[in-house]
């Protein structure tokens, strides 16, 4: 492909962009397809003589495209927002056209400063401390990959510091990394995103998940005690990783208790805002991170909230050098004239290969403004809280924690079973996208806000869908609006044989037809046994319901 065929051809694919965003809310949600769809489209092998570009955008208009799960959907509201923009897009593009790789500053002057400018951009956007800021030369940000990538460099940082500080005590002065490693532990919540656990997998060090209060919040105490804990087993308490904006429910640690504990105890603080650090750009949700003064690093994702695409985590740290002294590298080929005294951003975390990503992060803040860029974040929350007062208005549903940000967490009243199978049957419709989460022992749906363009229509369809989908539930998994079940006799799926009855002292074993509808004993296989009270079951209300495995052509129906 030579210039001509690329100025007509990305001319063309700007324009396949356009129109795909601003058509994709006909298509479905998610697509109807199953594993192995694309190995039945796509030859098993390469071709052997070149194709025209033409022909390639027809495969990915007929075989690609309809296997892609529409995430700028305006009916899309799983995981967390995953924000995208067209000054994004085109600084991306930009980034991309460049190839320019900005591990060092002699790689990439410009990259690398744009980069120091735009992390002390935000960081005055969301009013961290002074010394977070590159400009206060001792702390600063970066931009990782993810916040996976974010919280390992923080975790690997903070065992290193721990190590160092050990081998300067007498009794570990000899002693093998690690074995001093296998002595180290680490902390979070029991709420915590998945990739904290991953880190101190790779990082091989110990973990321990803390309890959380009423508010799904971990507290200071709860910390403090486990400390105590595990120093009188000769453990060493080295990081601490809260969270504000738990992905399960967007609850928030208490980070001042935790910092103080931190203090007193010498031990690393990470704080990963992946979602909520968004919502910090605006003043009245700063309260949010009180004690924020007292960490030593933190991320949030900006792809999250700020309209713009994947990936663009960022990461700030209260010292600098503390983060460096564990990840330099300094071979002679990428050694230039100002190695010393130039920011080197290979030496800021795990990869060295790094594309220009501020660049992306640059051109949103220009084109929206911090303005701009709040009313996005209010606009969020005021669609949140319109879905909340739908759930509240509706006795069969119960919103499962605060509603502070653009998360929704709800689910139907009664096993959780039922707001599983209400969960599927949303998903399978293709109408909305959500995906559940577990708090304690309940099981919840999560509602997100994603989409830029969202407005009040989205939350009304949304919530029209959910509604009539549970009004179509089969008595099996349905709680009425009355608060009572049916009979056994008013089961009419089929397939469906998941059952709930309260357990009695006295009962006896019953047979219920799946499949076919015929109960013969030789057909154990359409058939399920239950346990149920020797009472009559219709009209009784639901106290403590048990829940019973079914037979194979419906266990994904099991609890």
């Amino acid at each position: 492909m030579n210039s001509t065929d690329f100025r007509r051809y990305g001319k063309e694919m700007i324009d396949y962009v356009a129109d795909y965003m601003e058509t994709v809310n006909g298509r479905r949600v998610t697509p109807d397809v199953e594993p192995g769809f694309l190995r039945d489209l796509i030859p098993p092998e390469p071709p052997k003589n070149p194709e025209k570009f033409t022909e390639i955008m027809d495969d990915v208009d007929t075989k690609f495209m309809p296997g892609i799960t529409n995430w700028q959907h305006r009916n899309f509201h799983a995981f967390f927002p995953t924000a995208n923009s067209y000054p994004s897009i085109l600084g991306e593009l930009l980034s991309s056209g460049t190839g320019c790789a900005a591990f060092s500053w002699a790689a990439s002057p410009a990259g690398t400063e744009l980069e120091i400018i735009m992390l002390d951009w935000v960081g005055k956007m969301l009013n961290l401390p002074t010394c977070f800021l590159h400009e206060n030369n001792t702390g600063g940000g970066v931009m990782q990959n993810s916040a996976t990538d974010c919280i390992l460099a923080c975790f690997l940082t903070a065992r290193y510091t721990a190590l160092s500080r050990m081998k300067r005590m007498s009794e570990w002065e000899n002693a093998d990394d690690a074995i001093m490693a296998s002595k180290l532990v680490a902390y979070t919540s029991e709420l915590a995103h998945s990739s904290v656990l991953k880190c101190a997998a790779i990082s091989l060090v110990k973990i321990r998940k803390l309890e959380v209060d009423e508010n799904f919040s971990l507290r200071g105490p709860t910390l403090e005690e486990a400390i105590k804990e595990d120093r009188a087993q000769g453990l060493i308490p080295f990081f601490v990783c809260a969270t504000v904006g738990t992905t399960s429910c967007c609850s928030f640690d208490n980070v001042s208790e935790i910092a103080d504990v931190c203090d007193d105890e010498e031990i690393w603080l990470h704080v990963d805002a992946a979602y909520a650090g968004n919502a910090l750009i605006c003043p009245e949700f700063r309260y949010l991170i009180r004690g924020i003064e007292g960490v030593d690093s933190l991320n949030m994702n900006a792809h999250k909230g700020m309209l713009l695409n994947f990936e663009c985590s960022l990461m700030w740290v209260r010292d600098c050098h503390k983060l460096t002294s564990g990840f330099t590298m300094n071979p002679l080929y990428l050694q230039h004239n100002h190695t010393n005294d130039a920011i080197n951003f290979m030496n800021w975390g795990i990869p060295l290969t790094r594309r220009i990503r501020a660049l992306k992060l640059w051109f949103v803040i220009r084109t929206y403004g911090v303005e701009g860029l709040q009313k996005n974040q209010r606009e969020r929350v005021r669609l949140a809280k319109m879905f909340e007062e739908s759930v509240r208005g509706d006795n069969r549903f119960e919103v499962v924690g605060q509603v502070t940000l653009g998360l929704v967490c709800f689910r139907l009243k009664g096993p959780n079973v039922a707001s599983k199978k209400l969960l599927h049957r949303i998903n399978e419709s293709g109408k909305l996208y959500m995906v559940p989460a577990i708090m304690g022992e309940i099981y919840v749906i999560r509602f997100t806000i994603i989409t830029e363009n969202a407005n009040d229509s989205d939350v009304l369809y949304a919530w029209k869908v959910i509604s009539k989908i549970a009004d179509k539930l089969p008595p099996a998994v349905s709680v009425h609006r009355d608060g009572f079940m049916n009979s056994l006799e008013d089961i009419e799926e089929p397939g469906l044989i998941t059952y709930m009855f309260p357990m009695m002292k006295t009962h006896r074993r019953l047979s219920i037809p799946c499949g076919n509808g015929e109960s013969s004993d030789d057909e154990k296989d359409n058939k399920v046994e239950i346990m149920a009270d020797r009472r009559r079951m219709r009209g009784r209300r639901l106290s403590t319901p048990q829940i019973y495995i079914p037979c194979s052509n419906t266990r994904e129906y099991a609890d």
